[in-house]
């Protein structure tokens, strides 16, 4: 008999899929995967809701087949949120200590200093992430607690989202029948998914190469050091072969996917392949390599705005471990070498790993995030995740109410 209060469940609502995983925390404290729901996605746009109603039927298609395969009803979910409106700025905050010693009420005190910032309107903190602390002239300490000084200093990583945004995402799980115990930034999931422990000390950029958008998260000294979303994503490269090939946009889909490849170099011209036209009264045979120099062409690009991203935070000589894609579209044939050539370092695909069970059903780059979002909850000390942003749970509270008096 499963135990409720052993249970997790991320909910993945992405632009192109909408993907919910249950899991079970073993006696071990391994997570196993006991669930899988897919849906397609077609309710939002570069991560946001534009059609609600969409939304809630394709989380409730992807929460039912979850729910049968695992033989248990889901009440609460971890959700993740990406696109454009998330922004991350690092600040710090400084106070003088009055004790003998730094307590925990110190750390907590000057972390909640450094995110008192300025915050535009309509805007709420998602996460407050703590990269290092300094206590007197000692930095680059990772716990203060116990130790002796006068100012204890604090460097955090705050991320923000726009109210709107989280209102509708939290609106669309509760008209699904659902509650939110947590909404987590999309690259922090997938990092649990995907990074190991080395990789987060030695330096890391991580790229999630999503539908709508590519979300980047940098690490280094095992904390998280900077995060940015781009305008590009699989959905673009999909859009160009249409275009490029007179083709039905899910017909481009399929193509990208059974005979994508990222360098078009690579491809023999002799190759042929079959592709639909539009109204789909006739098939013609194109050269694949026509198919990979459109492919290669946006993910040049991509990678490019993703180059000069990382670069500008300064920390491209402090990446030892390199760059790790993630996302559907990392899983494209050449996709790691086209980024090791534009990028200079090394470039490997991360394929989610951390838990047991039904693993075949979650072992690719599309279900990062969904592995993620139960990792997060279940080893978030681990990763140095700091404080979630309090006014989050208060909007769900909010939205939790108009519901009820909505229904009610």
């Amino acid at each position: 008999m499963t135990s409720r209060d052993r249970i997790i469940v991320g909910l993945d609502i992405g632009t192109t899929k909408i993907c919910c995983l249950i899991t079970e925390l073993g006696e071990d404290d391994k997570l196993e995967v006991i669930g899988f729901g897919l849906s397609e996605s077609k309710g939002l746009r570069r991560g946001l809701v534009v059609n609600m109603e969409q939304t809630v039927n394709a989380i409730r298609h992807a929460v039912e087949d979850a729910e049968k395969m695992a033989g248990i009803r889901v009440d609460e979910v971890y959700t993740g949120i990406a696109g454009g409106h998330i922004q991350g700025i690092s600040t710090s905050g400084v106070i003088v200590i009055k004790g003998d010693e730094i307590t925990q009420a110190d750390k907590k005190r000057v972390v909640e200093q450094a995110k008192d910032f300025a915050k535009p309107v309509g805007v709420e903190i998602i996460h407050v992430l703590p990269q290092e602390f300094a206590v007197d002239d000692i930095s680059g300490i990772s716990n203060p607690v116990g130790m002796a000084g006068s100012r204890l200093e604090a460097r955090v990583h705050i991320v923000t989202g726009s109210v709107s945004a989280v209102s509708n995402i939290t609106k669309c799980a509760q008209k699904a029948g659902l509650g939110l115990q947590d909404i987590v930034l999309q690259q922090i999931a997938s990092a649990a998914a995907v990074l190991t422990q080395d990789e987060r000390q030695l330096g890391v950029a991580l790229l999630d190469i999503g539908g709508g958008t590519t979300d980047i998260a940098v690490f280094n000294g095992g904390s998280i050091r900077h995060t940015a979303v781009l305008g590009l994503g699989g959905d673009h490269v999909t859009n160009d072969i249409a275009v490029g090939l007179r083709t039905p946009i899910a017909e481009a889909e399929r193509l990208k996917i059974k005979y994508g490849h990222a360098i078009s170099s690579n491809v023999s011209r002799e190759e042929q392949i079959e592709v639909p036209s539009i109204g789909g009264d006739t098939v013609r045979m194109v050269p694949r390599r026509v198919l990979s120099e459109i492919i290669e062409s946006r993910m040049e690009e991509l990678f490019k705005l993703a180059y000069l991203e990382i670069r500008n935070t300064g920390m491209s000589d402090q990446l030892s471990a390199g760059l790790v894609l993630t996302g559907g579209s990392s899983s494209l044939e050449g996709v790691a070498e086209l980024a090791e050539s534009i990028l200079h370092m090394p470039v490997r695909v991360g394929i989610p790993r951390g838990v047991n069970g039904l693993v075949e059903l979650v072992s690719s780059p599309a279900f990062s995030t969904a592995v993620g979002l139960c990792l997060y909850e279940s080893s978030r000390s681990n990763y140095n995740y700091g404080n979630r942003g309090t006014s989050i749970l208060e909007r769900i509270l909010e939205i939790m109410k108009h519901w009820f008096k909505e229904v009610f």
